[in-house]
């Protein structure tokens, strides 16, 4: 008798556990969004503020409506470290996965930040069926392309952020003012030793020519290089006038202090260019950044009045942060989580499929204009004007200011040229 009351007792004590392990299995509370990130690099610590601070104001306005269900934003951010020198492809392919399988993520946003580490992980990603959408970093063209060539495999990859080819186009029509306002034709390129900065390079110099420019000369540096004092006296024995450069690395900044202290009369015109675009740029480099061109890829990442959102998301991010928003995955980051919050409210559920539907349909006005993305390539369609698609921002330093000079429809001032090269 007493044993059939133990097995009673037991099998009571296993049906119970059961329940309670299916009701917490089932009765998702929250909606949790992966992170992989780079977060000792701006692009990741922008990428994670941007995104938080949208979770924030969702959050506080009530969560998500998922069939009726109001449901918040949760975020697990892991270092995928891909930003950093030497550290292989492979550590941010297990960060992207401990996300998913460890944290139970149900949406990946943000990276990873490098190129190549966010080619890797497509596959991992249509193998698990999980949603991405890249916001900072991953400029390669092959991304999109990749998506639109194998669709069905990669179907979940979106990117909401411009590109390297739209941000060359972007460059050869400011080099074409320059050329019709003050005579510049020679360019001198210097580009870091990663994927979508040597393609861009590449890619740069054959446009370039084919526009009248002369190039000079291309020089490509190691991740983590600190001196690049004879790459500049090549700019200055070859005439060069302007120097286009891409690099996300930090110690760009060394590069434009030589400038400076070298007068090197060429204007420094950076595409990615981590170190120029952060609000503390100019205090960092003593002034010595003065006349710095770089292009922050979307509207709100410097000061402009693209859309009425533009200036709120900049002042949110600045009271919250007490920075002002740093690099090119700020307001792209902080977009993506409302972009996914109006697919996920569309589709109804948070089911991949359904929300790929609904996120090829997006049709949104956001910080950085009329946000949708190419139905076939996923991604994000890039204009002009903030009234018809996703807008960039290109930026001069003028007296320890972010100023944004392009494109015309948001720009706060016009290029300027240093004192030694003007011509008297």
């Amino acid at each position: 008798m007493k044993r059939v009351k133990l097995r009673v007792c037991l099998t009571i004590v296993v049906s119970m556990s059961l329940l309670l392990w299916g009701t917490h299995a089932f009765a998702q509370k929250s909606i949790i969004l992966g992170a992989p990130l780079s977060v000792a690099y701006v692009y990741g610590w922008d990428a994670e503020r941007g995104i938080k601070l949208a979770v924030d104001e969702i959050n506080a306005a009530g969560g998500v409506n998922v069939n009726g269900k109001k449901m918040p934003f949760e975020v697990e951010v892991i270092d995928t470290r891909d930003l950093e020198p030497g550290v292989p492809v492979s550590e941010a392919l297990m960060a992207v996965e401990r996300l998913i399988l460890n944290k139970k993520a149900d949406f990946i946003v943000g990276g990873p930040n490098r190129s190549e580490a966010a080619l890797a992980a497509m596959s991992l990603l249509s193998k698990y069926k999980k949603i991405s959408i890249v916001t900072s970093g991953v400029l390669t063209p092959a991304y999109h392309k990749t998506i639109a060539k194998k669709y069905d495999k990669f179907k979940y990859c979106f990117r909401i952020h411009g590109e390297a080819v739209n941000l060359i186009g972007e460059m050869i029509e400011n080099f074409a003012d320059l050329k019709a306002k003050y005579g510049l034709t020679k360019v001198f390129i210097m580009a870091q030793d990663v994927s979508h900065a040597r393609g861009a390079a590449k890619v740069m110099g054959k446009v370039a020519g084919k526009k009248g420019f002369e190039v000079t000369g291309t020089e490509i540096f190691p991740t983590g290089t600190t001196d690049f004092s004879m790459a500049l006296l090549k700019v200055k024995s070859t005439g060069s006038q302007i120097i286009n450069i891409w690099m996300d690395m930090p110690e760009s900044a060394i590069l434009l202090k030589q400038w400076y202290d070298l007068k090197i009369p060429a204007l420094p015109f950076g595409s990615t260019l981590a170190a120029a675009e952060q609000p503390g740029f100019w205090k960092a480099t003593n002034g010595k950044g003065e006349y710095t061109l770089c292009n922050v890829v979307n509207a709100g990442n410097a000061p402009s009045d693209a859309t009425p959102w533009t200036m709120k998301f900049y002042n949110a991010y600045a009271k919250k942060w007490g920075v002002e928003p740093e690099g090119l995955g700020s307001s792209s980051s902080y977009m993506a989580v409302y972009v996914l919050k109006d697919a996920i409210e569309k589709a109804g559920t948070l089911d991949s499929d359904k929300v790929v539907t609904a996120l090829e349909a997006t049709d949104v006005m956001g910080v950085y204009g009329r946000l949708r993305f190419d139905p076939k390539s996923h991604q994000v369609i890039v204009a002009k004007d903030p009234k018809d698609g996703a807008v960039g921002s290109i930026l001069q330093w003028q007296d320890g200011k972010r100023i944004v000079v392009y494109p015309k429809s948001i720009a706060k001032g016009e290029i300027l040229l240093p004192p030694w090269m003007v011509k008297n």
